[in-house]
């Protein structure tokens, strides 16, 4: 089983159709320990509130919650972005790295957006971070995981063989040569031995 190598600040994870299942292997996974903060789109229904907090929450040892604008960003939590809004992460004059949430355009027909969240924590975090493209019917994801190797963060795609909808690893694979090409049970391996 292959290993990751050096310490990450963050995770950031992208998926789309089959998503709950692939996040339902991902996130139990996550080791009790894990002092790098997590962050998920998984694309929703813009006009319908999210149940991924109640979903998870029992599921796993991390603290999980729905991000919220502006508030410090705490080692070792999970946050799934909210329904119409994009998530992002930034550096505040105070220093402190805070969630930022954004109801500007769509991106590949959806907000929240993968590509706006990897591409804000890639500049942020840059070789400290670890961009997740999962199952998906679109490419949104694909830019941004390119964003997440450019700034030296390493990057894992779904197999698409594995995945309930192949298209977004399949154009994140077009996209990005990364570092880990897994199923699904071998990306929470991955996690687990962090």
């Amino acid at each position: 089983m292959p290993r990751l190598e050096g310490r990450f600040d963050a995770i950031v994870i992208g998926t789309s159709a089959g998503g709950v299942e692939a996040l339902s292997v991902l996130l139990p996974a996550l080791p009790p320990a894990l002092r790098a903060s997590v962050f998920v789109v998984l694309h929703l229904p813009r006009d319908r509130p999210s149940l991924l907090v109640d979903i998870f929450e029992h599921r796993c040892r991390h603290r999980i919650r729905e991000a919220e604008d502006k508030e410090p960003v705490e080692p070792g939590s999970i946050y799934f972005a909210p329904p119409d809004y994009h998530l992002l992460v930034d550096r505040g004059r105070d220093r402190v790295v805070r969630v930022a949430l954004s109801s500007d355009d769509m991106v590949h027909f959806s907000r929240p957006s993968i590509d706006v969240l990897f591409e804000a924590a890639a500049d942020l975090y840059g070789c400290r971070l670890l961009g997740i493209v999962l199952t998906g019917g679109n490419e949104d994801g694909a830019a941004g995981l390119a964003a997440v190797r450019r700034l030296g963060g390493v990057c894992v795609v779904q197999d698409p063989d594995d995945a309930q909808a192949a298209y977004m690893p399949q154009a994140a694979l077009k996209k990005v040569e990364p570092d880990f090409v897994l199923p699904i049970r071998q990306i929470a391996e991955l996690l687990g031995g962090l």
